[in-house]
């Protein structure tokens, strides 16, 4: 296949690592973008009156595109940039999709497939076709409705956090109003754990803190976050807390150099000129080790009487156990799983029992693993044993990743729906609906392999590339007979998740183009308005966008022709949100959004006073195990005779230029990988197996092997690897969290041999 994006340009990989985060490669990347041809289209967009299409940290919305809730200034990262310019990009031409065949399209990278441009009219690929074909939209309601009259257990969605709170809602009352709860979210594979967690102990499933919180705060402990690549705002929100003396402690195996030294262009003279430090306390933990990490912290504050007895007893329950099981604990066996010194761990006692406000704030590093749920306890566990939690600039503060994946979760884009929502949609509906237990996103793949799905809707997302061990992923979604694929880019599920009889995508317009308002929410609970827009597409010959809105109305009212609900009334989502404020908790001022334009921090959910939305009102203790972990052997990857090779913990994670699975740039700037097939290990571990940085290895895991993998030396804890998601995905399945269905992705054995 001829290169159909040649022309472009990726820019090399400059592979020697800088001494900082941020910095002037973030300045060079704003004016490479905003200073080109397309520029001015660039800045609109930039200034356009809509949430960040990036991270669950960003800013926009009525606010102004560079400002924050709090109204601060220069809040615009260059993953926002990337973001955006990736949606402005010329549509794919009308003839593409007959030039190139399937297996042709298959060969293209993530970056490559991002970049070929927008879809801008919809496609099929039928039964025994080679390649995609222009379809009608009248064709496309008439396969698709179709595909939904079949049994409800048969029909699945699959959703991420790109669209909107109207769109989510939308998805789920549809899913829901047709008997089946099988509404599948990118969640599932990220944050799972804390909603799940949290619930547990505190009765709500998101963070108890707000953005003014962390202005409070004076100490951070950042567990299992490579902000400065994902969540480059909160950055910001580091500098100030250091700069007014707090303490940062970071918990990662990996030395992330943004997470040690951090340059914003927010603050060009004390912090972008120079840096600013950025982690007090930097804890390198055996992979998975992270409940022990906590115990370990938590013997340390009993022993030096840094336990709040008298916040315990008025608002905690089953602390008692948990008192008891720290005191029982023998410190060699907590220094021996976590691997991380007495010492260290006492450091970061002090920290956290000496501060006086404290904010616990963790991302994938945490929520990726097989006790996940026992992390986000141990977690929760060290915040109220120390009195912080339920109080201004203190608390929990799960890190999203997607901008309004928490959002959806909100709309009831889950298998755990609350009852309350339940009996409101049912009073809505005026019918009962379904209790049967609906399939996340893991559960979704493997019924699907058992040929028990017949249509899958995927609002967004890539649930191909997302999944672990892509042949069963490839080969589960190619037993479904209707897939549809909602989306503004070609991404690789798209050419190798296919189902078996008919596969369409459809095009959307992007969250700024949308010609109604839109709403999403943010990972501290703060809902955006997003104003109409246009299309930059909108003048091009064959251009056929719909709103993800219309689609879905559409289709629910082709379904439900003489229901309660006026479907196609829904088509405008002002009346969306007034059954949002009927049906969601603490959402009732969505209902008035469309008069105010004011935005809100939902209630109920930011803790200033230790009154948690529980039964008995008091936060929930649960004792969290000892970690067990088996360290893989090489005898178990039966390897060739004759070889060099050596056993190693990998995780998987993401680049500096990337969000979810869609890759920007090819390398990892910040970690010197100069491309995808990367593996980055510690020199200890490289000089052990009697290997050379820049050697060409392969790394075999329990599903595959992938081959000619470059060997990058980094800061990474001994024992440890790190390879690129979704690429790595291919070679190994992964044990879940059963009580969240969150697949281990942290802790994957593979051998790496030449």
């Amino acid at each position: 296949m001829t290169n159909p994006f040649q022309h472009e340009k990726n820019p090399t990989l400059d592979t020697n690592k800088p001494a900082m985060g941020g910095g002037w490669q973030v300045i060079s990347y704003w004016a490479e973008k905003t200073l080109d041809v397309k520029g001015g289209m660039l800045w609109k967009t930039l200034l356009h009156k809509s949430a960040c299409l990036s991270c669950a940290w960003g800013t926009g919305g009525q606010k102004g595109g560079f400002q924050n809730e709090d109204e601060e200034n220069l809040q615009r990262c260059a993953k926002s940039v990337e973001a955006i310019a990736s949606e402005l990009m010329e549509s794919i031409p009308q003839h593409f999709f007959e030039k190139y065949s399937i297996s042709e399209l298959q060969k293209l990278s993530s970056m490559e497939a991002d970049r070929l441009g927008r879809l801008s009219f919809p496609v099929i690929k039928r039964t025994n076709s080679d390649r995609y074909e222009r379809i009608s939209w009248d064709e496309v309601y008439e396969i698709v409705t179709k595909s939904f009259q079949k049994s409800p257990e048969r029909l699945s969605s699959y959703s991420s956090g790109r669209s909107s709170n109207e769109a989510a809602y939308l998805l789920q009352l549809l899913m829901r109003s047709l008997g089946s709860n099988n509404l599948a979210d990118c969640s599932d594979l990220c944050h799972s754990a804390s909603t799940v967690g949290l619930k547990k102990v505190f009765g709500s499933g998101t963070s108890m803190v707000s953005l003014a919180d962390l202005h409070q705060s004076d100490c951070i402990v950042l567990i299992g976050s490579n902000a400065p690549a994902n969540h480059p705002r909160l950055m910001n929100e580091l500098i100030k807390l250091r700069d007014r003396g707090g303490k940062v402690i970071v918990i990662n195996p990996l030395i992330e150099v943004g997470l040690v030294k951090f340059a914003s262009p927010a603050y060009p003279l004390k912090s972008f000129l120079k840096g600013s430090e950025i982690s007090s306390h930097y804890i390198q933990p055996i992979s998975g080790s992270d409940t022990a990490v906590f115990l370990g912290i938590q013997k340390s504050l009993l022993e030096n009487n840094w336990i709040n007895y008298e916040f315990l007893q008025q608002h905690t329950e089953g602390w008692e156990a948990v008192i008891e099981q720290v005191r029982s604990l023998d410190w060699a066996d907590i220094v021996n799983t976590c691997g991380v010194s007495r010492e260290e761990l006492e450091i970061a006692a002090e920290m956290i029992g000496t501060s006086q406000r404290v904010v616990f704030g963790w991302a994938m590093g945490i929520t990726q693993q097989s006790n996940a749920v026992d992390n986000i306890f141990s977690i929760a566990n060290t915040a109220l044993l120390t009195g912080n939690a339920g109080k201004e600039g203190a608390g929990t503060m799960p890190i999203r990743g997607h901008s309004n994946v928490q959002g959806f979760g909100s709309m009831g884009v889950t298998i755990r729906l609350k009852e309350e929502i339940m009996q409101a949609l049912e009073k809505l509906l005026q019918r009962s609906l379904s209790r049967v237990q609906g399939y996340d996103t893991r559960a979704l793949i493997e019924a699907s392999d058992r040929h028990e799905i017949d249509t899958l809707l995927c609002l967004g997302g890539n649930i191909y590339a997302a999944n672990p061990d892509l042949t069963q992923a490839k080969r589960a979604l190619g037993n479904i007979e209707t897939i549809i694929y909602i989306s503004t880019k070609p991404n690789l599920g798209h050419f190798h998740g296919l189902a078996k009889e008919n596969t369409l995508i459809l095009p959307v317009f992007a969250r700024f183009e949308n010609p109604h308002k839109t709403t999403t929410e943010s990972g501290n609970n703060f809902v955006r308005l997003n104003d109409e827009g246009t299309s930059h597409l909108h003048q091009r010959e064959g251009t056929d966008l719909i709103s993800e809105v219309e689609f879905l109305s559409e289709l629910a009212d082709r379904l439900h022709s003489n229901d309660v609900i006026n479907w196609r009334s829904l088509q405008d989502p002002k009346y969306i949100r007034q059954l949002i404020a009927k049906t969601i908790p603490d959402y009732a001022k969505i209902s008035e959004i469309d008069d105010t334009n004011q935005e809100f921090t939902i209630a109920n959910r930011i803790f200033h006073t230790p009154n948690f939305p529980t039964r008995s009102g008091k936060a929930k203790m649960f004792v969290t195990p000892l970690p067990k972990l088996e360290l893989p052997t090489l005898a178990s990857f039966n390897l060739p005779e004759h070889t060099k090779a050596i056993a190693l913990i990998l995780g998987t994670g993401r680049s500096y230029s990337q969000h979810n699975t869609v890759v920007y740039k090819d390398g990892d700037y910040y970690r010197g990988m100069p491309h995808r097939n990367c593996i980055l290990m510690s020199k200890a571990d490289g000089d052990r197996a009697g290997f050379q940085e820049h050697q060409r290895v392969t790394v075999r895991g329990n599903a595959g092997e992938m081959a000619n993998v470059e060997i990058i030396y980094g800061q990474i804890r001994e024992g440890s690897a790190l390879m690129f998601y979704p690429e790595v995905n291919a070679i190994f399945k992964a044990p879940i969290d059963e009580r969240c269905g969150t697949p281990a992705f942290k802790r994957v054995p593979v051998a790496v041999y030449i």
